[in-house]
């Protein structure tokens, strides 16, 4: 009895990834049996015999013994004259079995079986990748970029998978050349025109989770719960964190003996400044705690409306709203609240007057334009020198001076005025 071997017959398929024999026999089975039913009509009275081990298999046709003038279905029957060629034992009613070669199916057939096994393979790949990647969603994989261009980069994993990172999915400072390292997190898979498009992230949110969970035992424990994570690629990230365990301080967790834990993340992330609070229940200290580096006042919080009117001091304004703005708006995600930031003048020094008791001294416009570059208070604009306040005001140079004096007249020992008389003579 001849037998096809598979593993000489199908050597090219040897090597294919993620394919084993088991594997492989079971779709050539599939695609012998199309065979056979676009042959004989069906494969019913068929057996296919597979044997993994050896990589080979045999092919059995049965058909049932009728009398000559009985013959109706070549098919499922075969006449008795037939037959007896092979056995002269034989009479009708038995079953006559015989194998079925490859080799005798003809060069056409064979090519459509050759052709069909390529096309099974690639198929079963492709479901195999999109099975396995679809279970990666979130979580972190590392790969070796294969070709990088303007808009996007191919990477391919270990098993030469291959996983897109687009331009608005990398860190504004990542700078790939082929032949690198990028650690990034599965953001989502889709199957697009039945081949599966795998799409990772290096600016999703979800990534820094995952970065602290490699780097945070206790948050892959579960002792420290991540409650939410926000960021500014590239710039700022804010994480708040939360232990069920009252003897583990999170933050101090999370940061490490003088930030070793916390250092390697920033690292990976371009450098990007991590903020890590402590979660809590309490929209007011959440808030306030979301603002850091800002030290805050006071916190009114509107539930239904979802906003945030938080008052602080003058000098804490410019570090909680941050860099570009970004702190305040990864505080406002963070929270979940519309955040609006407030001098709070009613808890200015009490030497300290509000601009706009100076009217009767300085015209209202002028005022309003001091105000709009956030001076609402005398020593508000004391605190600016003449030169800043030009710059940002495009006042004239003659009526920054006078508004100076007379602020400054309002503080005589604090603020002594300048001797002209000294300054002309210099």
């Amino acid at each position: 009895m001849e037998k096809l071997s598979l593993v000489d017959s199908f050597s090219e398929f040897k090597e294919l990834k993620g394919i084993d024999t088991e594997t492989l026999m079971r779709i050539l089975e599939d695609v012998l049996r199309g065979l056979l039913t676009k042959k004989f009509g069906t494969d019913k009275n068929c057996d296919i015999i597979v044997n993994p081990d050896k990589g080979d298999l045999e092919i059995w046709r049965s058909r049932t013994i009728v009398n000559d003038d009985e013959l109706t279905d070549e098919n499922a029957q075969i006449a008795l004259s037939e037959a007896i060629k092979v056995e002269p034992d034989f009479e009708a009613g038995d079953e006559f079995a015989e194998e079925l070669h490859i080799q005798d199916f003809g060069r056409r057939d064979i090519l459509a079986i050759r052709q069909n096994l390529i096309g099974k393979i690639q198929e079963y790949e492709r479901a195999s990748v999109y099975t396995k990647y679809k279970e990666k969603v979130g979580q972190i994989v590392v790969a070796e970029v294969y070709q990088v261009w303007k808009k996007e980069l191919l990477a391919k994993d270990e098993d030469g998978i291959e996983l897109t990172m687009p331009k608005t999915e990398q860190i504004p400072s990542d700078f790939f050349h082929k032949g690198d390292t990028v650690k990034a997190v599965v953001l989502k898979v889709e199957m697009r025109n039945g081949i599966p498009s795998i799409i990772i992230s290096r600016v999703s949110p979800i990534f820094l989770e995952r970065l602290f969970e490699q780097e945070v035992p206790e948050i892959f424990d579960g002792l420290i719960t991540i409650k939410n994570a926000v960021r500014q690629p590239g710039e700022r990230a804010k994480l708040a964190v939360e232990s069920y365990d009252d003897r583990i301080d999170p933050v101090g967790a999370c940061v490490g003996m003088k930030g070793s834990r916390i250092h390697s993340i920033v690292r990976e992330l371009k450098n990007e400044n991590i903020d890590v609070i402590a979660y809590t229940p309490n929209a007011d200290l959440y808030i306030s705690r979301a603002l850091a580096p800002a030290k805050v006042i006071s916190v009114n919080v509107n539930e239904e409306t979802k906003r945030a009117d938080v008052f602080m001091k003058s000098d804490q304004v410019s570090l909680a709203i941050g860099k570009g703005g970004y702190n305040i708006k990864l505080a406002g995600k963070l929270t979940g609240y519309d955040i609006d930031v407030y001098r709070d003048t009613d808890m200015k020094y009490e030497d300290d007057v509000d601009l706009q008791d100076f009217s009767d001294e300085i015209d209202q416009w002028i005022i309003d334009t001091l105000k709009g570059i956030g001076c609402d208070t005398a020593k508000d604009v004391l605190s600016i020198s003449k030169e800043d306040l030009e710059l940002r005001t495009d006042l004239e140079t003659e009526t920054i001076d006078h508004i100076v004096d007379v602020l400054k007249a309002e503080f005589d020992d604090e603020y002594p005025q300048d001797d002209k008389d000294s300054q002309k003579e210099e």
